[in-house]
């Protein structure tokens, strides 16, 4: 039958939502909801299709939060009532279904806790992340192909939204790049502590000499932000190249040039989007990401700016995140936080809230030391 620790558990868990509920100011949340409620309603909504794009978004975002944090608080009601029901009745079969959902209610209100911590300016914005290999040959576009399924899976396995936007082809393994959008709450605050480099370590499946062989891919990850579109891009400033679609290995997935690369002369930056039906589209997604990135540098270069006046510049936390081990031992090790899993088939297929929720403590951690 249930003990006193169970009854302990399940009192802490109460505490711990109580908090969370607190922070995250439920009643501020459900007042915005109306607000935009109202506005999503009004019937000129949509003569202004950026605006209401952000109405929308901004609508979708913040009920899919309260909805997960008022479905928590639900279950965590039907629990009491549950363990009090067993208790009196002496069922030991409720007494089991009690305690495996306790158990996922100890894992839901952790990655309830968790988000409490994402309250950067961008963190509640949607995410564009883009794979790119590194050093290492076929093993690295290999791995950065294994990295663009990782995410997705991830994505999937949340029931986020999830869309290529463009994607390079290897001459032979896997990609030279890709990039997606994660269209989810706070998937930029979620994903960023993803950025960084990742290293793979394997028995090489591409060469004949059974030699250990460590290849690298990037991750960036930016907040895909509506605000954007207000930076002004002169067309003197811009290359804009059209061209077919590929698919593996250079074959020609698409007849007609509708693939678009735009390449922003002054900074240098280029982003290629290939992956929408016609050239127009892609070459909106494009300037979409790219006026993102120009905001972000130039946010980033007064920050640095600032930085220097002040006297305090401080070393980032590195590019070299996690190293992934497939041979001998089967390890894949956060090098920032000591995270690790010896299930490296199960984090390649998406498995990685443990590094996620591992890699937000820690910034929090780092921030909360810097600003002290």
């Amino acid at each position: 039958m249930l003990d006193l620790d169970f009854s302990a558990r399940i009192r802490s868990l109460r505490a711990t939502y109580d908090d969370i509920a607190a922070v995250l100011d439920l009643s501020r949340l459900e007042s915005e909801i109306a607000d935009l409620e109202t506005q999503a309603s009004a019937p000129d909504l949509w003569d202004d299709p950026e605006a209401a794009q952000r109405v929308t978004s901004g609508l979708s975002h913040r009920q899919a939060r309260l909805r997960r944090v008022r479905g928590v608080e639900q279950r965590l009601d039907d629990l009491e009532v549950l363990v009090e029901l067993a208790t009196e009745a002496d069922d030991a079969e409720a007494a089991a279904e009690a305690a495996s959902e306790l158990t996922d209610l100890e894992k839901a209100i952790q990655d309830l806790e968790v988000q409490t911590m994402l309250s950067g300016e961008y963190d509640e914005r949607a995410a564009v992340v883009t794979i790119r290999s590194g050093a290492g040959g076929d093993d690295a576009t290999d791995f950065a192909e294994m990295l663009l399924r990782m995410y997705l899976r991830w994505a999937e396995k949340h029931g986020y939204g999830s869309k290529v936007l463009d994607t390079s082809y290897a001459e032979g393994a896997g990609i030279k790049s890709a990039t997606f959008e994660i269209d989810a709450p706070y998937a930029f605050g979620t994903l960023s502590v993803e950025a960084g480099t990742h290293r793979l370590a394997r028995i090489s499946p591409f060469g004949s000499a059974d030699k250990r062989q460590t290849s690298f891919a990037g991750v960036e990850v930016i907040p895909l932000l509506e605000e954007a579109t207000e930076v002004d891009v002169p067309e003197t400033d811009l290359r804009i190249d059209v061209y077919r679609s590929s698919g593996p290995g250079g074959q020609s997935v698409n007849t007609t040039d509708s693939a678009v690369r735009i390449t922003h002369l002054p900074t240098g930056l280029v982003v290629s989007m290939q992956n929408e039906k016609s050239q127009i589209q892609n070459r909106a997604a494009a300037m979409r990401v790219l006026q993102t990135r120009l905001l972000l540098l130039q946010r980033e270069e007064e920050a640095a700016k600032k930085k220097e006046l002040a006297g305090s510049i401080t070393a980032s936390w590195g590019d070299q995140i996690r190293s992934y081990f497939l041979y001998g031992q089967q390890l894949v090790k956060d090098l920032r936080t000591g995270h690790e899993s010896t299930q490296p088939d199960s984090v390649f297929d998406g498995e990685i809230d443990g590094f996620i929720a591992a890699g937000i403590k820690w910034r929090s951690l780092e921030q909360a030391s810097t600003e002290s």
